[in-house]
């Protein structure tokens, strides 16, 4: 089985909201939610990847040193079995946007069980909760 290597991250504002993107449609698992990131390149440590994707997908620039690992999530689907390390990030430059068609919230911790997710990300939610 393959496995796919992704990153994400928890961006947590001054008011210890968590931010989720919605997938837009046309992608696989479309209209769930998730923490923004997306798939680690060949070569590309996860921290690189979650920059780029940041700044691609948000608008917003990010630096290492602003990455605290948190956890992470390993999941099997049917297609691939997904790692995932989950990021938090309580500092960043510009204000995230929607720059692929994708819905954004801002999402209060013991909030985030209301939004349908990926499979994978479900197990995240209850560390992320007690960690905030």
């Amino acid at each position: 089985m393959k496995l796919v290597l992704v990153s994400a991250v928890a961006l947590i504002d001054l008011d210890g909201r968590v931010l989720l993107a919605q997938r837009p449609e046309g992608k696989s698992m479309a209209g769930l939610w998730e923490f923004p990131g997306g798939k680690v390149e060949p070569g590309e440590t996860p921290e690189a990847a979650l920059i780029r994707e940041l700044h691609e997908e948000l608008g917003i620039e990010t630096w290492d040193s602003c990455l605290a690992p948190l956890t992470f999530a390993s999941h099997g689907y049917d297609e691939f079995h997904l790692l995932m390390p989950l990021f938090a990030c309580r500092k960043w430059g510009g204000q995230p946007r929607s720059r692929e068609g994708q819905a954004l919230k801002w999402v209060r911790p013991a909030h985030l069980r209301d939004y349908p997710m990926p499979a994978a990300d479900l197990p995240l939610i209850p560390i992320l909760r007690d960690w905030l």
